[in-house]
């Protein structure tokens, strides 16, 4: 899987990937951005809290519970300002759900899936990928 990633100015870039559902990611505008999406670590956080929540829905589906609420609230601590990169070093979820009889049971093991096995992002995290960069520089274009 490929996403590119093209910069819009100053500290936007426009995401596109394969599902062709292009979006936006940006910086603060106390950090130079304009705002017009969230920042990479908010989107991440997301990303862990949907992943999961998707699997959640899905295997209570499966298990034919009834969710009409759902919120998965996601936080995590930070390394200290001024120690680079700032790593995540906790992420803690907190999944509310409500809903006609809705069985813990099937709900805690729905999450207890999604957090040992299902959910990619979690699991990407959890093992650690390598990972590589390269470059490369193309010849300007005069002006």
């Amino acid at each position: 899987m490929a996403v590119n990633l093209q910069w819009n100015g100053k500290m936007g870039f426009v995401a596109d990937p394969p599902s062709g559902v292009r979006f936006t990611l940006d910086a603060h505008p106390d950090f130079g951005g304009e705002g017009l999406g969230p920042t990479p670590v908010e989107a991440m956080l997301a990303s862990i809290a949907a992943c999961s929540a998707m699997d959640v829905i899905a295997i209570l589906r499966k298990k034919q519970q009834t969710v009409d609420s759902y919120t998965l609230e996601v936080d995590g601590d930070k390394a200290a300002e001024g120690d680079y990169p700032r790593p995540f070093t906790a992420i803690r979820l907190n999944h509310v759900l409500s809903g006609p009889g809705l069985d813990p049971v099937a709900v805690a093991r729905a999450i207890q899936l999604s957090d040992d096995k299902y959910c990619t992002v979690m699991a990407t995290l959890k093992f650690g990928p390598k990972f590589s960069t390269s470059w490369e520089i193309k010849d300007a274009v005069p002006g």
